[in-house]
């Protein structure tokens, strides 16, 4: 006669035990391989992002007096001067970016990547639903590294930082 006890909390089979389809089976093969692949996706999200980044900061400082005149008549950033704005955008592009290529320091260098990347759609008022949908996607791929790290293959894993 079984317990009041096994009424309340019957006994609970190993998952092992119990027999398995062949869809679950075919799903654990697949999460197994995307398993595998994870390294590798965090490896092309931050070279994706980073090379984004990394030549619009290139193409900034190649040219200077260009750059300088876009952040005083068509970059309204708020608060700051326009030279300011362009030093500073610049800076962080190229710092930013080169970190989050290498993976040293990933989840600050993607958190400031992310404010530049915010600061540029907010600042620039003739951005194209394109260029939105861009900006989104880069925002995107950049919290993903913030959230999950830069993966196993970094600076940061072969330092032993998080």
């Amino acid at each position: 006669m079984p317990t009041i006890a096994d009424i309340v909390s019957p006994p609970v089979t190993p998952a092992a035990a119990l027999p398995r389809s062949a869809l679950v089976r075919l799903y654990d093969r697949f999460a197994t391989l995307a398993d595998k692949l994870q390294p590798l996706a965090g490896l092309a999200m931050r070279l994706y992002v980073g090379k984004v980044f990394l030549l619009s900061g290139w193409l900034k400082a190649s040219r200077w007096d260009s750059t300088l005149a876009l952040f005083a008549n068509e970059y309204h950033v708020p608060v700051l001067p326009p030279h300011v704005a362009a030093v500073t955008a610049t800076i962080g592009e190229l710092g930013f970016a080169t970190l989050l290529i290498v993976g040293l320091g990933s989840r600050a260098a993607a958190v400031g990547l992310f404010f530049v990347n915010l600061v540029a759609v907010i600042s620039y008022p003739d951005l194209s639903v394109a260029g939105l949908k861009d900006h989104i996607l880069w925002g995107s791929l950049l919290v993903v590294v913030a959230i999950y790290g830069p993966g196993r293959i970094s600076a940061d894993r072969v330092l032993g930082l998080r």
